[in-house]
Parts: structure tokens; C-alpha cells; sequence
């Protein structure tokens, strides 16, 4: 074994090619693999560059030949050799190094390895738990790596786009002021004022638009959020935001800042080139078409409202539904459903049932007749306007809702996105993107039987009407705007309220007094009356984002490191217990335990 401690590497383990021949390198990295021919030796070492073959002869050096021996999977090396090329029947088409070796005349293992509790091996899937507990093993793993490369690739396009198109990027505080509107916030004691709390960021909300009133104009910053709610694929207790505001812009203003973002990001990082503008839905017409806010446009099997068509039935349970106050008859159309057997229907019936259906109607469409139970409440003239109305094709299936209008929507929703996975109806490499506008100001919180705001209460409302707020107020509709990508809201945002008469409208609207609003949002608000622009902005999920271009269904594979779904840290172990010192300090006192 030589020493080879004062040698510096000269390539990574991704770089050498065959017009390097006959160079001598020095190589660093993790053995990956370890390959013993009798007498020749193959080691690959890896790094996250890529992986070099190398070869350890005896006939060249008798000790880095007995070193070899003696390595293992994960060994950190360090090798100088000669380049060479590989012999033409043993050359590697699938790796960018693949057609040269190096011939070791030296080495010298830096550190050992304990055996891995998985192997490193893009194609070997360790279990969920083991990828987070190991999580440093799981980064060396080419999938994670990649996702990471990529991450990272992100990031750069967006500040260069920015930068380039005079935005500004501004920190703003981690420790703020509890305005609770929305999630829960993760609370932090203050040691020097005990009793009382910092809480961490849902968003730079606003503090973004005190920058605005501050003159700034364009900002951006790509930051870290925190919200305490329950968690899913898409969330985690604390994710990254690409977040903007601008200053005297209208939405087209906006979304044209977006869309060219956009478009830079995903030719930096998977070099597709999107065609613009992205199209635009109204907020009620994707409900209505989709069941849902956040369409996947992907595929067809669009949603229709037949309620008028099962007027003219004898089927009492459409006839029940749509004579009850809110109710309605809403259907679509199945792709090539009519080849379902009996029991993939009743499976379809119960899926609809769990998403909150009362039952599932259906009628086949096969060699141009109708076949169902129900076929017989209904005259053939009326048949033939429902399956226009869906839009169906002979070997379609047929499938209704009868129930609330809102039930309706969700369940059929639901079962369209479910049934275009299931039906392989949906292509993966398309990346289908719309702008979903005129959302609702408020909605009814029917648990706290008020109106709150569907986004939050510095949303402006429509210039149109504004002058609902007491006759009408969940007819106003919102200057608000979000990008969907795929079936996922990507980024969501809005023109803000500038004028300080509209603002009190909205807080009276949502029940909260003068003595509320000063109490949460008193810095904001004495910030408007000094000359606050008309401004708007929008906030990207940055790992919802990733997580798309890079194929995964959840943002827990393109975060370094990510919670469980419990908010737990299985590398760390936190969220943890603290030293009774440490609680006394605070002026705090545990209750549990």
C-alpha cells in the first residue's frame, strides 16, 4: 500500500473520456462495487460526478493489487493510475466513462465502512423508513442525487430569470409576529421576554408587501415556510417557497413574469422548452368541467351537468335529486368503460361511495345500444341528448352522481383523476399547465358559521364588485389567481388591497373589529397609510414544483431532509424533549411527563 496523502485528485469520477488516454490521474471516492477476477481486480469508484472503472493488477503494483482484497462496498479510496482504454468487448455503453478504465499503480483506502443497511444502488429501493433514517446514504444513491442536481439547478435558473428581469431578492425574519389565519403556526419562546412567542413564517405574507410600500418595487425570495397542519405527499411542516411581490402591475403583469420563470426553469433543469401563454380557466368553469380547482388537463372525461336531461326521466332517484334545494344530476363518461364486468362496476360503486357519494348510476354504450338498470326510466331520445351531452363513443361508459352540487363535483373529480392513473390515460411526460381565475373573495365556514376569506384578507376583490361587500358578499370574486401543473397547484397569489376604504369592507366581512385588526395586523396597517402602491404577487411550492419535473408523487424525494408524516425527523430524532433548565429559562413548564 503507498502513500498517497499528498496527492490531490486531478478528475472526478464522471469526467474522464478516451481523449484522456495515457494521462496519469488521481481519483477520490466510495467503492461501489467490487468485481475479483482471479488474479485482476475491478474496483468501481464512485463520487457524485459519476463512477471510473479501475483496475488493480498485480503485474503493475503487487500492493494496491493486495489492498483490493481487502475493500469493501462504501470504502472512501484514493487511487493514482494510468488511462487506458477499455478493451472493445467489455466497453460500457450506459456509463459516460464507459469506455476507459484506469490501471492503479497506486492506492490507499482513507476510511473503511461499516456494511450498509441498504445497498447504494439506483436499482435496489430501500423502504421509506430506512431512506429517511439514512438519509446521508440515501444522497449518495443516483435518484436521490439527481433530484438534488436538480434542486439545486432550480434554484440558479430562478435567481438568474429574476435578477435578469430586476427583481431584488430581500431576507425576511424567521422569528415574527402569531397572525393566525390559515394553518397553525409553530410557536417560539422568547427567553428574554418570557411569556411571550415568536411564531416561524407561514409566508413572508406580509412583510412582502411592507416591502412594496418601502419602494422595491420587484422582490423575490426563495425561502423556507413553516405551517403545523396534517401532512401529506404534498406537504411538509416546513417546504421552500420562490416568493414575489411587484408594485403597479395588473395579473397579466404577473403571470407573464411567471410564465417566462417558468419556462426558464424547466429548460435549465430538463432542458423542454413550454410553449406560451398558458391558458386560463375561470374558477367556476374548472369546477364544473373537472370537479375540481386544480384540473389535470392531461386527459379528457370532462364533467357535465345533465340535471335538466334527468328532468325528463322516471328514474326517482335523479328526479329526487334534482327537485331538492342545491341538488343536481352531474355525470361523465368513461373511456372505454363499457368492457367493465359486473364486479369492477360494483368496485367503482364503492370507490364513489368512500369519496362521498350516496350510490354510482352507469349505463354501457355498446354496438350503439344502451345497456343499465336504468336504462328503462328513460326514452331513447333522452338517452341519446345525455351521451352527446358527456361527450360518450360506443364502448363508453356512462357514470352519474345524483346529490349536492358540491358532492357531486367532488366525487366525480375525484374519480376522473382516479380512473385516468388506473386507465393509463394520462401521459407522463406532458406537462400540462392553466391559470385558474376569478376565484371567490369568501366562502361560508359553515363549523364557524361566517364568512372567511378563500385566500387571505388583503385579496382584492374585482373592480366590478366591490360594492357587494354588504348586499352580496359571496358573489364578490377575487383578483386572484392560481398555476396548475398536472392536477397540482404549483403557485398561488393575487393583487392585494392598496386602499385603505376596501380593506375595512373586507375586515368587516370577515367579523374582524378595529381592535382585532390593529392587534394582528397593526404594522401592516399603519404601513398603508403612508403611500402604499397598488401592488399584487404570487408564491410557488418550489418542492411541488421539482417534484413534477422530476416524476415523483411525493415532495418528500426532492427535499434533502424531509419529515414523516408524523413531523418526525428520523435521522435526528426530533421533535424532542429539552432540559427542565432549558424550559425554566423560557418560563415555561412541561405538563406531560
Amino acid at each position: 500500500m503507498s502513500n498517497l496523502s499528498g496527492f490531490k485528485r486531478t478528475h472526478n469520477c464522471g469526467e474522464l473520456r478516451a481523449d484522456c488516454i495515457g494521462e496519469t490521474v488521481t481519483l477520490v471516492g466510495w467503492v461501489h462495487r467490487v468485481r475479483d477476477h482471479g488474479g485482476l481486480v475491478f474496483v468501481d469508484l464512485r463520487d457524485r460526478y459519476g463512477t471510473t472503472q479501475v483496475a488493480l493488477n498485480p503485474q503493475i503494483d503487487s500492493g494496491a493489487h493486495k489492498l483490493a482484497h481487502s475493500v469493501r462496498p462504501e470504502f472512501v479510496l484514493i487511487i493514482r493510475g494510468k488511462l487506458s482504454a477499455r478493451p472493445e468487448d467489455t466497453i460500457n455503453k450506459k456509463l459516460k466513462t464507459g469506455e476507459i478504465e484506469v490501471y492503479a499503480d497506486q492506492a490507499e483506502i482513507l476510511n473503511t465502512s461499516k456494511t450498509t443497511p441498504f445497498v447504494i444502488d439506483e436499482n435496489e429501493e430501500p423502504s421509506d423508513e430506512l431512506k429517511l433514517k439514512y438519509r446521508y446514504l440515501e444522497m449518495r444513491r443516483g435518484p436521490m442525487l439527481s433530484r438534488l442536481v436538480k434542486r439545486h439547478k432550480l434554484y440558479m435558473a430562478t435567481r438568474k430569470y429574476l435578477d435578469k428581469n430586476g427583481f431584488l431578492e430581500v431576507e425576511t425574519p424567521m422569528l415574527t409576529k402569531s397572525t393566525p389565519e390559515g394553518a397553525r403556526d409553530y410557536l417560539v419562546p422568547s427567553r428574554v421576554n418570557n411569556g411571550n412567542f415568536y411564531a416561524l413564517p407561514q409566508s413572508p405574507q406580509l412583510f412582502k408587501q411592507i416591502l412594496m410600500i418601502s419602494g422595491m418595487d420587484k422582490y423575490f425570495q426563495i425561502t423556507r415556510c413553516f405551517r403545523d397542519e396534517d401532512l401529506r405527499a404534498d406537504r411538509q411542516p416546513e417546504f421552500t417557497q420562490i416568493d414575489m411581490e411587484m408594485s403597479f402591475v395588473d395579473e397579466k403583469d404577473i403571470q407573464d413574469v411567471c410564465e417566462g420563470m417558468v419556462k426558464a426553469i424547466f429548460k435549465s433543469v430538463i432542458d423542454v422548452d413550454l410553449r406560451s401563454p398558458f391558458p386560463t380557466l375561470q374558477y367556476r368553469e374548472a369546477l364544473e368541467k373537472y370537479g375540481t380547482d386544480c384540473p389535470d388537463l392531461r386527459f379528457g372525461m370532462e364533467l357535465s351537468n345533465v340535471s335538466k336531461l334527468a328532468r325528463k326521466s322516471d328514474f326517482k332517484v335523479f328526479l329526487d335529486a334534482v327537485s331538492s334545494d342545491g341538488g343536481a344530476v352531474r355525470g361523465m363518461a368513461i373511456s372505454g368503460g363499457a368492457s367493465f364486468s359486473r364486479k369492477e362496476l360494483d368496485d367503482l360503486t364503492t370507490e364513489a361511495i368512500g369519496y362521498g357519494a350516496k350510490g354510482l348510476a352507469w349505463i354501457k354504450l355498446t354496438d350503439g345500444a344502451y345497456q343499465s338498470p336504468i336504462v328503462k326510466f328513460f326514452e331513447p331520445k333522452v338517452l341519446d341528448e345525455i351521451k352527446t351531452s358527456l361527450g360518450a363513443q360506443d364502448g363508453d361508459l356512462m357514470v352519474f352522481v345524483a346529490d349536492k352540487i358540491q358532492v357531486g363535483l367532488d366525487v366525480l373529480g375525484t374519480l376522473r383523476v382516479s380512473l385516468g392513473k388506473r386507465l393509463n390515460l394520462i401521459d407522463s411526460s406532458q406537462f400540462k399547465f392553466v391559470w385558474i381565475v376569478n376565484f371567490p373573495l369568501f366562502e361560508y365556514d359553515e363549523e364557524a358559521k361566517r364568512l372567511v376569506a378563500l385566500h387571505h384578507p388583503f385579496t382584492s376583490p374585482i373592480f366590478a364588485d366591490k360594492d357587494k361587500f354588504e348586499s352580496d358578499p359571496l358573489s364578490i370574486r377575487a383578483r386572484a389567481y392560481d398555476l396548475v401543473l398536472n392536477g397540482t397547484e404549483i403557485g398561488g397569489g393575487s393583487i392585494r388591497i392598496h386602499e385603505k376604504e376596501i380593506q375595512n369592507k373586507m375586515f368587516a366581512a370577515l367579523n374582524i373589529t378595529d381592535d382585532e385588526a390593529r392587534e394582528k395586523f397593526g404594522f401592516l396597517l399603519e404601513a398603508f397609510e403612508f403611500g402604499a402602491p397598488p401592488h399584487g404577487g404570487i408564491a410557488f411550492g418550489l418542492d411541488r414544483v421539482l417534484a413534477i419535473i422530476c416524476g415523483t408523487d411525493s415532495i418528500r424525494d426532492v427535499i434533502a431532509f424531509p419529515k414523516t408524516q408524523k413531523a418526525t425527523c428520523l435521522l435526528t430524532d426530533a421533535p424532542s424533549c429539552v432540559d427542565k433548565r432549558q424550559l425554566k429559562e423560557l418560563g415555561l413548564k412541561s405538563e406531560i411527563g
